[in-house]
């Protein structure tokens, strides 16, 4: 690690450390990504900070979860921030990982406006039809309002995102971006791939796998797009402004 550079190492150190700490306070009862992971919105349990906080958490029950993140970060980050500088990398960085957070709130809201509309129903007029899809309920039975609204509650406090990958989704949109023609490989494919065709490759396996939302799939597509999508428009708009022509330092 003495060769990386600064904000890629400490960006990798704070991520790992993080990592480690809530898998110990785990076993205390203490749940760090229930604090420090991004909640919907509309949750008791949301508090702007997460924004920022929840790409540092990574699931504490999946190593690989992290190490594919900070793989990642330490291959293509560190290239970038040889290019961009320190301050420069690490506030792309910032600005990714937050842009993903929002999108996925954008995402999490139009999953859950039915539900939030078949509550607001069932409350006016008792109607559990619709209601009754989305909770274990009876439908024509009449059921306390508080009760429902505690199920409602419940359902949301449980929509929570951890991880880095919307910001290094954002770190791989810049390296295609900067170097659009870098020969890389993916596992199982003995070929080497040009950096932009990669990039739009996942781009399109995220969109695709967002949009299908497959049974059990627990991965925040749209916000590994909102990493890119902020990425993309944050480096045309660095190269408007005439900031080191949006790609190199002038």
């Amino acid at each position: 690690m003495a060769n990386v550079p600064v904000v890629t190492k400490n960006l990798i150190i704070v991520n790992a450390l993080l990592w480690l700490a809530t898998v110990v306070l785990r076993r205390t009862g203490i749940d760090l990504n229930d604090v420090l992971g991004l909640h919907y919105i509309g949750s008791s349990q949301f508090f702007p900070t997460q924004l920022l906080t929840y790409m540092f958490m990574h699931d504490s029950g999946s190593f690989s979860h992290i190490l594919f993140n900070m793989f990642a970060v330490f291959i293509f980050g560190r290239v970038i921030e040889q290019v961009w500088g320190p301050k420069r990398f690490l506030l792309f960085y910032l600005i990714t990982g937050v842009g993903a957070g929002l999108v996925q709130q954008a995402a999490w809201y139009v999953d859950l406006r039915p539900f939030l509309q078949a509550v607001d129903d069932y409350l006016v007029n008792g109607d559990s039809t619709v209601l009754s899809r989305y909770l274990n309920i009876v439908e024509g039975v009449i059921y306390p309002s508080d009760m429902v609204v505690a199920a409602k509650e419940q359902l949301l406090d449980r929509m929570l995102t951890v991880g880095a990958s919307g910001a290094v989704f954002g770190i791989l949109l810049a390296f295609g971006m900067l170097f659009p023609n870098a020969p890389l490989f993916i596992m199982f494919i003995p070929i080497p791939i040009k950096a932009k065709y990669m990039v739009i490759g996942y781009g399109v396996i995220e969109f695709f796998a967002g949009v299908s939302r497959v049974s059990g799939d627990n991965v925040a597509h749209f916000a590994h797009l909102g990493g890119m999508l902020f990425g993309f428009f944050l480096i045309r708009h660095w190269k408007k402004k005439g900031i080191g022509n949006g790609f190199f330092l002038g």
